[in-house]
């Protein structure tokens, strides 16, 4: 029982609301670096035009994407795939060299955390100030510094949903929706969800998304390995630790504190590798500080592997990082390739079951079925032509309309002239051509059936019967 209730105490164990003490360097220098680029690409992309419509929309409701140039359509969805594999497998690249670094740079969590942050050190003032302001009574200085933060934080929030939304709605027309009080039903549905999302996540929630609700943080340990690198606390340089006016034998580590006090986690980078660690690097920075004011060497907390701290020689290989590498390089390969070869036209061509062939007083018919998919951003015309047998020709309109976006499937006859020589299934090729833009075109094989040849025994009259008159 007594173990029962000590388990519970580690993994639930409260430590109130963390106020992290603001830190300078070159971690926290790239932490806002990431900060910014994140966010300027975030709250401005979606404002950029591109021939006269936004450079990047998810228009759901007319099936397509559109980025920067290029138009996507459901068609496309193994791109989209792609996508998708090349960023998880980055990722483990990532984590698998560095550690948890796009979870201490570059997460939606940690970047709207340190903006958060950063409001409310701005209203409130700094650490030991926040910490007092929790602990003081309600009075009217408490409630005015609380109604302000609160303010400032749902105005961002609200900015954040309405740009979220901005990517699947064209972000102009939602604002003026939005300022006349009258958006559409799933767009004010989810720039409200979205604001109120960002609101508790990034003002509340903060380290306990990170500690308790991010899968990731509980399944990265296995991508790890003796020579990955992350923030870790150098113990054969630190320990024993103390202050330095005790005498004795010391380590480096003065046991100021520094490193907890900084980390926007809470948790004590000297009891070693930790999952709660999102790999920030503001512990280095407190604490190459405190190294440099008492003039030791600094990387006492730094970016080191397992087998560096052990001082042994690193490994001559890193197999699961080749693996991530080449897994990269030729899902990047394969997706650029197809980008490239990737034309605004498809087509397929189906023989019609129904008949082989069909014999006219003009000559012999066959019949298909055209899918033809025009997955360009404007509407187009495509021209139909076919080669083959001698005289092969398009019976009817040889000039098909798709709008953009869309799948026709049309009837398609084609016919050569009585007496074309050959039997059998004849290879031919039919060829479609945008009228709009000559250099768009596809062209796809089928075959053609032709009666079998007749003897001259079948083209001579009967045996015994009376010639004719």
């Amino acid at each position: 029982m007594s173990r029962i209730r000590q388990a519970k105490i580690e993994l639930y164990r409260r430590k109130g609301k963390i106020h992290p003490r603001a830190v300078g360097g070159r971690f926290d220098t790239l932490r806002w670096v990431a900060v910014w680029f994140t966010q300027v690409v975030f709250y401005g992309a979606c404002w950029l035009d591109w021939n006269g419509r936004q450079a990047i929309l998810f228009d759901i409701p007319n099936e397509r994407f559109h980025v920067l140039a290029w138009t996507f359509w459901p068609q496309d969805a193994l791109l989209l795939a792609l996508a998708l594999i090349f960023a998880a497998t980055l990722l483990f690249f990532v984590t698998a060299l560095a550690g948890r670094l796009f979870c201490g740079f570059a997460c939606p969590q940690t970047v709207y955390t340190s903006i958060f942050v950063w409001i409310e050190a701005r209203v409130e003032g700094d650490h030991v100030a926040r910490l007092r302001l929790d602990a003081a009574p309600h009075g009217p200085k408490k409630l005015l510094l609380r109604a302000a933060k609160h303010a400032l934080w749902l105005l961002v929030a609200l900015w954040t949903g309405i740009t979220f939304v901005g990517y699947f709605s064209p972000v102009d027309e939602l604002l003026a929706r939005l300022a006349a009080g009258a958006p559409g039903p799933w767009e004010g549905f989810w720039t409200f969800f979205y604001a109120l999302f960002t609101y508790v996540q990034a003002g509340f929630a903060r380290e306990a998304v990170c500690q308790h609700m991010c899968p990731y943080s509980r399944f990265q340990g296995v991508m790890f390995d003796a020579a990955t690198k992350s923030v870790a606390y150098d113990a054969r340089r630190g320990e024993p630790r103390g202050a330095r006016r005790e005498t004795g034998v010391r380590g480096d580590c003065v046991d100021c504190g520094l490193c907890v006090e900084v980390c926007p986690t809470g948790i004590d980078i000297r009891d070693g590798l930790q999952y709660q660690c999102i790999n920030c690097g503001l512990c280095a920075d407190a604490c190459d500080q405190v190294m440099t004011r008492i003039g030791a060497p600094t990387g006492l907390i730094r970016f080191a592997a397992e087998r560096e701290l052990a001082g042994e020689a690193p490994p001559p290989g890193r197999p699961r990082v080749a693996v991530y590498g080449a897994a990269l390089v030729a899902v990047a390969a394969y997706g650029g390739w197809l980008l490239a070869e990737r034309s605004p036209l498809l087509v397929d061509v189906l023989r019609d079951r129904g008949a082989l062939l069909r014999e006219t007083g003009d000559g012999i018919e066959n019949a298909y079925t055209l899918r033809l998919s025009n997955r360009g951003a404007a509407d187009d015309a495509f021209a139909i032509s076919a080669s083959g047998p001698p005289g092969l020709r398009v019976v009817g309109d040889d000039v098909v309309r798709a709008e953009a976006g869309s799948v026709r499937s049309v009837p398609l006859t084609l016919a050569v002239p009585e007496g074309t020589p050959g039997a059998g299934m004849q290879p031919i090729r039919i060829d479609v051509r945008s009228l709009r833009d000559p250099a768009v075109r596809r062209s796809e094989r089928s075959s053609f059936a032709l009666p079998a040849q007749r003897s001259s025994a079948d083209q001579s009259p009967a045996a015994g019967a009376a010639p004719p008159v």
